[in-house]
């Protein structure tokens, strides 16, 4: 199947970074990391899937109690040097934004991932570099939606976003209750191709998608990139950050990276690239066992891992050791054909405990995804969803298998009623919503009544 996308490097024994070459050297690493990761993204092209349609799929980890609704935005046209207020920025706005629909934290403009009316999809990763972040600029998930609403393709919204970062930079506070800086990594997709996008401040790499891509916390482009912003290599350069002889291509993961976090997105990554390597054509639901996987534990958690150990961090996060939990999911699957419907697949909160739903990217919203804030809110069906899944934390191991024994169940259903209409996400939708808080209910009960 050719080269895999993002194979993790090793050396020794463990997930050390290849640079670090003595082991005191990467224990002040792992001293020095921060706490807090968040993510993985995937993307198969549809030269490789079962059904010939590219497929996307990302897990957003955030703070375990930070709400993330849905939002969807119509196409809108905008007067003429009319201005955009973003999370912190407010920079010129264009002539004419695209529908999309995201997931977007509560307190935040912009989206962790979403999909616009062009079949174009987007998700966003902390990368962590060497970089000192300017005190404002754009967020990661502000170039997320600005991606979708001003691109028509993959290619488009990777410009948009590139040129974006290089007008404005990157900054601000990522975090809604304490100071958390970093730049960003993107998977770019579209029924026809797919850029890995990796940035540090105001400069990029960006390299094209062959068969089959992943990426988390940590540079996966070396040098093998297909574009790059000008003059990136004499920038690090001057800093002392790529000082190998003239004629060298430039390793932006070894100029650019600050390894200190990376072990705790390695195990993650290497988990990410096994699935893509092993399975050979894959589907809506492979992907979403995978966004629930947990290392060796399958799709249930694993307690009591501690800091320092790689498989501490898994696909589906929790906030054990760490700080962060997976607070939304989505798989996208995008027919290069109009006339087939784009499949959206959305969970709130972690998805080893709750269940994907097919969303309409055109059809309005239910309440009940639309709603939450930084409180709990029983309108809410991300805050019923969270519930459940504390809830079942209590003892995963024998709390969690009936809920998803449960919720297989239902979106073995959904799958075949997706597959011979799959028109029928927007109109069905409100049902389905309140189906699912319906069923979300009667297993909170089961779990407080002692489980079975």
């Amino acid at each position: 199947m050719g080269r895999r996308e993002g194979i993790v490097k090793r050396e020794g024994r463990g997930f050390v970074p290849y640079w670090l070459r003595d082991e005191e050297s990467a224990l002040r690493a792992v001293a020095a990391a921060v706490i807090e990761t968040s993510c993985d993204t995937l993307v198969v092209l549809g030269s490789q899937t079962r059904d010939g349609h590219t497929l996307f799929a990302k897990n957003s980890d955030r703070p375990p109690d930070e709400c993330q609704p849905l939002f969807r935005a119509p196409r809108l046209a905008h007067r003429a040097k009319s201005l955009l207020r973003c999370q912190y920025l407010t920079i010129p706005q264009v002539g004419e934004t695209h529908a999309v629909l995201g997931s977007r934290p509560w307190w935040l403009w912009g989206f962790e991932h979403g999909v616009n009316e062009h079949r174009v999809v987007i998700g966003n990763e902390a990368l962590h570099t060497r970089e000192e972040l300017e005190a404002t600029g754009l967020l990661g998930m502000d170039l997320v939606r600005l991606g979708l609403e001003r691109g028509r393709t993959a290619a488009e919204a990777k410009q948009v976003i590139t040129a974006l970062i290089e007008r404005h930079g990157q900054g601000g506070n990522a975090s809604h209750r304490e100071g958390r800086r970093y730049n960003n990594s993107f998977i770019i997709a579209d029924p026809a191709e797919a850029w890995v996008l990796e940035t540090s401040g105001r400069h990029w790499v960006a390299r094209r998608v062959r068969e089959r891509a992943a990426i988390s916390n940590c540079a996966t482009i070396e040098d093998d990139w297909d574009e790059a912003s000008v003059g990136i290599e004499a920038y690090a350069r001057a800093r002392g950050w790529w000082t190998v002889s003239a004629g060298r291509r430039l390793n932006f993961r070894q100029a650019f990276e600050n390894p200190a976090p990376r072990y705790r997105a390695e195990a993650r990554l290497e988990a990410s690239c096994r699935f893509l390597a092993e399975c050979a054509a894959p589907t809506v639901a492979s992907m979403m066992r995978h966004l629930r996987d947990h290392h060796e534990g399958g799709t249930i958690p694993v307690r009591g891992r501690k800091d320092g150990d790689p498989l501490a961090w898994s696909v589906c996060m929790h906030p054990e050791p760490g700080v962060s939990a997976t607070a939304a999911s989505v798989v996208a699957e995008l027919p290069r054909s109009e006339t087939v419907p784009v499949g959206l697949w959305c969970s709130q909160a972690t998805p080893c405990t709750s269940v994907f739903l097919p969303v309409g990217i055109d059809a309005p919203l239910p309440a009940a995804l639309a709603a939450g804030g930084g409180e709990p809110d029983p309108v809410s069906s991300w805050w019923s969803l969270k519930a459940l899944g504390d809830a079942v934390m209590a003892d995963p191991a024998r709390l969690i298998p009936p809920v998803q024994r449960a919720w297989s169940a239902w979106e073995r259903e959904l799958e075949a009623e997706a597959a011979s209409d799959r028109a029928g996400a927007g109109p069905r939708l409100e049902a389905r919503v309140a189906a699912m808080l319906e069923r979300c209910r009667a297993l909170r009960a089961e779990v407080d009544a002692g489980g079975s």
